[in-house]
């Protein structure tokens, strides 16, 4: 009898992964392709391709591994994708109504958007550090994620939820609306230098993300150029990032989630300084940003839009703002 043979080659690229199948999948190799997929979302990979070019054959079971991983996947918030199956696995997964969920299409980017829209909402404010039933409770720790801009596509309606979490219930639940959200990742998402960070459990628990202004930043003209003269000229500094949202899932544990993000996104956009836009009124708004330690510059006219927005400030933990 001759027993199958199945070749397993991993290429890491970042926080991506390319694995090359080789050979056959069946009864015989099926525990090679688990723990091989198992590996992969132990170490953290966040987009998995399975290359399936020269695998001749794949039977039930390794079928329902692929599944099973993609699933897995799915609950840490990445993905397992796989690439030219042969007519056999086609067959098999159209058979199973499988190939929606294991060839998928590449996702379309963020269509342009004008300026704007990047005032922040409320997130959740301190005065109901409580937890309340059934959120997620932080007993594996906490992970932090950069995702790439089409991830952050892939998934924007999980953060969108988020943030919708982030205020249920408290005084900035008036201040929040779901498409105005929306519409600020995807005006942030094509600015120069955009980053998003995930705070992660077994869930998603906290983001955060923004883009950087100043030299080898954004272009210093229009609403950049205006900002940026107003905070250089209130803190002396000339390179600094915009967060443009900061959410934290409601839970004991919040303030610290809320800290490590913006902290990372600013060492990860190598800036020292972090700035955010208020609407006025949004008090809820400006007491959670304090009781992350962020700074009330005060209110500024000049920018585009019917209110002067406030200005908030946060440093790098250890260097002191200076100011004029």
């Amino acid at each position: 009898m001759v027993l199958s043979r199945l070749d397993i080659h991993r290429r890491n690229r970042g926080e991506q992964t390319l694995v090359t199948l080789a050979g056959d999948i069946g009864p015989a190799t099926t525990p090679l392709l688990r723990a091989a997929v198992e590996q992969c979302l132990l170490d953290g990979v966040t987009v998995i391709d399975i290359d399936l070019t020269t695998v001749g054959s794949c039977d039930a079971r390794g079928l329902d591994v692929l599944l099973s991983a993609s699933r897995r996947a799915g609950r840490v918030h990445a993905r397992l994708r796989l690439h030219h199956p042969c007519a056999q696995i086609t067959r098999l997964l159209d058979a199973t109504g499988s190939a929606s969920l294991l060839l998928t299409a590449p996702v379309s980017p963020v269509p342009p958007a004008a300026s704007g829209g990047l005032m922040s909402t409320a997130t959740r404010a301190p005065e109901d550090p409580a937890r309340r039933p059934g959120q997620p409770v932080l007993r594996d720790g906490i992970r932090l994620r950069r995702l790439t801009r089409w991830q952050a596509e892939d998934m924007r309606e999980d953060i969108a939820d988020l943030a919708a979490e982030s205020v249920a219930g408290t005084a900035g639940e008036a201040n929040h609306d779901r498409g105005d959200f929306l519409h600020r990742l995807a005006v942030t998402a094509h600015r120069p230098g955009f980053a998003l960070l995930v705070a992660e459990t077994t869930v998603l628990v906290g983001c955060a993300f923004g883009f950087p202004v100043g030299p080898d930043g954004s272009a210093r003209r229009g609403f950049d150029g205006t900002l940026q003269e107003i905070i250089q000229r209130l803190t002396s500094r000339a390179r600094f990032v915009v967060l443009t949202q900061v959410v934290a899932h409601p839970h004991a544990q919040h303030r610290e989630i809320a800290r490590r993000l913006q902290q990372r996104l600013l060492t990860d956009l190598h800036s020292s300084l972090g700035v955010t836009l208020l609407h006025p009124a949004d008090r809820a708004g400006r007491a959670a940003f304090s009781f992350w330690g962020w700074q009330k510059l005060g209110e500024v006219v000049g920018l585009p839009g019917p209110v002067a927005p406030c200005v908030l400030t946060l440093s790098v933990e250890g260097e002191p703002l200076a100011r004029r």
